[in-house]
């Protein structure tokens, strides 16, 4: 219980540097959370933006533990596309390191429309050629559904994106710009290759609960035509 009530007091401790005027460092990913680094600089504190997972695009456990120094105040763990993250060993560098450790959530679905999405989602994952599709993970609620597109980089994804536009399909780029290129925050020094490669090579596809059966399959025929022309880069 005295472990339980010093890590406690540590955890307000940073919160109260979290509110200083002076800068403190923060934690948190640069992929899709610009909102999250705006609300950490309005308090007075530094943003220190870590990789992501290629997988659940979520804050990479390994990255941030590199990036957490003593003037570390907090990490803020985002739950992104409706997956996840694993917050567990974030938690446990937490208590190692006498860190506060904040979890955003996403907006829940009501049930009848998570069933469709993720109805949905399966479908998509069965029947897709020439994209890669999102790792599933426990619990997924396919706020999107987010593929990546094989070739070198933007190009390839944007004209597979008009290409699927042009077809009648309303996909989208779930990422325009990660956080650390956004001239509030841009800086020398960053290195964060997954979240340049996701921002880059990622597309939503729909899953909307009123999709049909007919235009679930003209998604399905549009992206594996335009698919099999690129060659995969990963």
């Amino acid at each position: 219980m005295a472990d339980l009530r010093h890590r406690q007091e540590q955890a307000h401790a940073r919160v109260e540097q979290l509110r200083d005027a002076k800068a403190r460092w923060q934690d948190d990913a640069a992929f899709g959370n610009a909102e999250v680094a705006e609300a950490v600089a309005l308090v007075g504190a530094l943003p220190v933006f870590a990789d992501i997972d290629p997988l659940t695009y979520c804050l990479d456990a390994d990255s941030v533990a590199g990036t957490v120094t003593d003037r570390t105040a907090a990490v803020v763990v985002v739950h992104r596309f409706g997956r996840r993250a694993d917050v567990r060993p974030l938690r446990e560098l937490g208590n190692r390191r006498g860190l506060l450790v904040l979890e955003r959530g996403e907006a829940e679905a009501p049930d009848e429309e998570l069933v469709r999405r993720r109805e949905r989602a399966a479908y998509l994952d069965a029947r897709l050629k020439g994209v890669g599709t999102p790792d599933g993970g426990e619990g997924h609620t396919y706020q999107q559904y987010v593929v990546r597109v094989p070739g070198n980089g933007r190009p390839d994804r944007d004209a597979f994106a008009r290409a699927l536009r042009a077809r009648g399909v309303a996909c989208r780029i779930p990422v325009q710009t990660p956080a650390h290129r956004l001239p509030g925050f841009r800086r020398s020094g960053w290195t964060l290759p997954e979240t340049e490669r996701a921002a880059d090579e990622t597309l939503a596809l729909p899953v909307d609960p009123a999709l049909t059966k007919r235009e679930m399959q003209r998604i399905v025929s549009a992206c594996n035509a335009l698919g099999g022309l690129l060659q995969p880069a990963f």
